[in-house]
Formats: structure tokens, C-alpha cells, sequence
């Protein structure tokens, strides 16, 4: 019966969590450090690399900064890069929610990572925008509603949170994916 004697050199070891006490930060709502962010930006710039390095993109150029939701914005300039930005952005989607569940997986926590190419997402959030208030100022006018074109939840999001503090107007969404739209309707006064 000796043989059933667990020899303490054999018994695997775990791995210390490196990101138990950000993570337990980011849970209770505080803000993260410095140096946190600087790691959870480190680990996903490396990410951003290795990806597009299957692309043959290998001279480029990562800028971070902090967003205005808190978010870390990774923005990638250099090389041929609007390929992986596709048809109506569809290419660059797919590459963040690859590096978001990379991220998430490694950090074992949800901390919102935004990857940009050549500021693409940038100028569609002010075009998005600025397609909200032509809706709205529409829909005021002509005291009716008005079809938004289809689009992916963030960019249906952007819509709703530009008319959010416009009393005169009410926005929804109907339909399925990938033909959800957002419906801006005047209300009545």
C-alpha cells in the first residue's frame, strides 16, 4: 500500500493568479491603477501584434489611450490595413471580439478593450452621430418616425445614447440580426 502515498514533488502546482486582486478592484467598482491598466494594455497591444501578424502585418504602429467610457482604445496604424477593417467594418468586429474573449480569458474578467483601425471606428461614431440628430430633427419635422439603415448592436447603441437626452424624440430597435435597425419616432406634444 505504499503505492498509494502522494509524493509531494508530483502534485501539480497551481499557477499563482496575477490578476486576482485587479480583478478584485475592477468587481467592487474601483478604478484599476496605473500600473494596472498599463498590464491589461500590454497584454492586449501583444494580442492586437500576434493576430495581425498573421496577416503579414508586422510594421505597425499600436497607439492607447483611455476613452470617454473608460475604455482602453487601441488604435493601429500602419501597412495595409483596410482589409482587416472589411465591408462596413464587419472585418474589425470580428477581430475585437477575438481579442475581447482573449482578454477575458486571460484576465478572467470583463475589462472593456476597444481595437481600431486608422481611426475607422472613431469616424463612425461621429458619422452614427450625426445620422441620430438628422433622424430626430426629421422625425421632429415631419412629426413621424424614422428607419434607421441595419446595424450591429454597438453601432445601434451609439444611436440610442445621441438622442438620450432629446425630450422631443423616442428610439427603439425592431427586427433581427443582422436587419435590426433603430426606429426614431417624434413624440407628440
Amino acid at each position: 500500500m505504499a503505492d498509494d502515498k502522494v509524493n509531494a514533488s508530483e502534485t501539480p502546482v497551481e499557477k499563482p493568479d496575477r490578476y486576482a486582486e485587479m480583478r478584485e478592484h475592477y468587481a467592487k467598482g474601483e478604478e484599476l491603477t496605473e500600473d494596472e491598466v498599463d498590464a491589461i494594455a500590454d497584454i492586449a497591444v501583444s494580442h492586437v501584434r500576434s493576430l495581425l501578424s498573421y496577416f503579414g502585418e508586422n510594421n505597425i504602429t499600436i497607439d492607447e489611450y483611455e476613452g470617454d467610457d473608460g475604455e482602453l482604445i487601441l488604435d493601429v496604424t500602419g501597412g495595409n490595413l483596410a482589409v482587416l477593417i472589411g465591408r462596413h467594418g464587419r472585418t474589425l468586429d470580428a477581430l475585437q471580439m477575438v481579442v475581447s474573449s482573449l482578454m477575458s480569458a486571460v484576465l478572467r474578467f470583463h475589462y472593456p478593450v476597444v481595437v481600431d483601425i486608422e481611426g475607422y471606428k472613431m469616424r463612425r461614431k461621429d458619422k452614427l452621430r450625426t445620422l441620430a440628430l438628422q433622424a430626430a430633427a426629421r422625425a421632429k419635422r415631419q412629426h413621424s418616425k424614422v428607419t434607421l439603415p441595419p446595424m450591429n448592436a454597438y453601432e445601434r447603441r451609439l444611436v440610442h445614447l445621441a438622442l438620450v437626452g432629446d425630450d422631443y424624440v423616442t428610439t427603439h430597435s425592431e427586427g433581427e440580426d443582422p436587419s435590426r435597425r433603430v426606429i426614431v419616432t417624434a413624440l407628440r406634444g
